[in-house]
């Protein structure tokens, strides 16, 4: 707040004073809606139209680069003010950014040709790099520029994706999606690590945080990003045991940082234990895949939609309630209804990860529901909160 012009900045509408309002409702109206119809399309029960490339590459798609993109996005680009000392992305760079990102899902929607489909996506990517990019350097804040890397491998991953869809190619396609979703979950490394503890210590009112160690935190982050080249290439489509070996790794590392962050009081607060839950997934995911590469599992699927459901679903709801709160002036304290969201988030990664096999059809379709009612709960109770001025009557 010191950084800016107050009144220029209250001069602009609410909703494009900072990048978390725009892309955290657009982002949860978008994935609250996408799901539901994804079943649907995969089902049989939406027998109309095809959107580029086929329903499979657009859920495979639009669940990274469309929803966890666009929540990526509003956090880094509003944290970067508080990283780098420097003005947020507001007004008309952040509706021009927000513009882009809807016209790349509508492309992908309703089938355009590559040729136009392509560059709206990337352009997306890439606009959010440039800008928080351009915070850190003004800086040189070389703490944040493992972000700058795994976002620009991002684009790598679109790219191959994008080759995929012109090439008819599935298995270039599932390489970028599944190195896209290792991405994700670097930077759910990173950030976890760094916010989970204090948010842990904040709100439990603990004098100390647990001190970090930094050669887990870089082990893991290493170890994520490492997992995604090795999707990228290929490698990783085919169980081997060495693979499984680093998948463990990987998985005990994360087990290892949650035994730490442990306190007995987050079960009293419901904005704590989401976030340690969330993270508890990512160790379903590893240690699943893990077992998977041993030859002990016949099928990854449920793990990556552990990693993918469970762990990035449920780390950007609990994210965006707890966010959304600090940044529009209001104390910590969760709207009715929000407690259920996070319950039925669960449930819904639970149905999707654990009775898949048992129950396909049933499971998927409690997946998705719970999904959709969970997200519609954060856009019934939250949206007021993002389309309006800060309570305290600060910029933001």
């Amino acid at each position: 707040m010191q950084v800016l012009d107050r009144r220029k900045a209250l001069s602009i509408p609410p909703v494009w004073r900072l990048a978390f309002r725009p892309f955290f409702l657009a982002g949860s109206i978008f994935a609250m809606l996408a799901i539901p119809l994804w079943i649907a399309a995969w089902t049989g029960l939406w027998p109309g139209f095809q959107p580029t490339g086929g329903w499979l590459a657009w859920h495979r798609h639009e669940m990274l680069f469309g929803f966890a993109m666009a929540i990526v996005a509003g956090f880094v680009l509003t944290a970067g003010q508080t990283w780098t000392g420097q003005p947020g992305v507001s007004g008309n760079r952040l509706m021009v950014l927000a513009g882009v990102w809807l016209a790349a899902r509508l492309s992908w929607l309703l089938g355009l040709p590559l040729v136009l489909l392509a560059p709206l996506n990337l352009l997306f990517l890439l606009g959010v790099l440039v800008l928080i990019g351009r915070m850190l350097w003004v800086v040189r804040q070389t703490r944040n520029y493992p972000i700058v890397v795994v976002l620009s491998l991002m684009i790598g991953a679109e790219l191959l994706v994008l080759s995929g869809i012109a090439l008819g190619d599935d298995g270039l396609q599932r390489q970028g999606v599944l190195a896209a979703l290792w991405l994700v979950a670097a930077l759910m490394t990173l950030i976890g690590g760094r916010v989970i503890p204090f948010f842990t210590q904040r709100g439990l009112g603990r004098t100390a945080q647990v001190k970090a160690w930094p050669w887990l935190d870089w082990s893991l982050l290493v170890g994520s990003a490492l997992i995604a080249v090795l999707y990228a290439s290929g490698v990783a489509l085919v169980a081997h045991a060495l693979l499984g070996v680093l998948f463990l790794a990987v998985g005990l590392g994360h087990l290892l940082r949650l035994i730490r962050w442990y306190d007995a009081g987050i079960r009293n607060v419901p904005l704590l234990w989401s976030l340690h839950l969330a993270m508890l997934w990512l160790v379903v995911a590893t240690v699943g895949l893990a077992l998977w590469n041993f030859g002990l599992l016949n099928n990854s699927s449920p793990s990556l939609h552990a990693l993918s459901v469970g762990a990035m679903g449920g780390l950007i709801l609990a994210m965006i309630a707890r966010v959304t709160l600090g940044h529009t002036g209001r104390p910590l304290e969760l709207p009715p209804g929000i407690v259920w969201a996070f319950v039925l988030f669960n449930l819904g990664a639970l149905s999707r990860v654990f009775l898949s096999t048992l129950w396909p059809l049933g499971s998927l379709w409690l997946a998705a529901a719970c999904w959709a009612a969970a997200l519609g709960l954060y856009v019934w109770r939250y949206a007021p909160m993002l389309v309006t001025a800060r309570v305290d009557g600060h910029p933001g």
